[in-house]
């Protein structure tokens, strides 16, 4: 996969903190470390966005939804 180099501007204090990390082995590279931050911070903000997304639902309106028609269709369901 090509990547795409970019510049980025940090505090003294988080650099020292990633290099830190970098140098225990948690990561070969700061350029690796810093990839895996930004995919994990995606990553929740993706599901923070679904999550607040399902708040605006309506249970009611989703169940009465869901069952719309079903009553019809109960007798063709086979029992279990």
């Amino acid at each position: 996969m090509s990547k795409t180099k970019i510049a980025i501007a940090v505090s003294p204090s988080l650099l020292a903190r990633l290099d830190s990390i970098v140098a225990e082995g948690g990561y070969p590279s700061r350029s690796q470390a810093v990839e895996a931050a930004i995919e994990e911070k995606l990553r929740r903000l993706d599901r923070s966005r679904l999550a607040r997304e399902c708040a605006k639902l309506d249970p009611e309106f989703e169940k009465a939804l869901a069952e719309e028609g079903m009553g019809l269709e109960l007798e063709e369901w086979p029992e279990y």
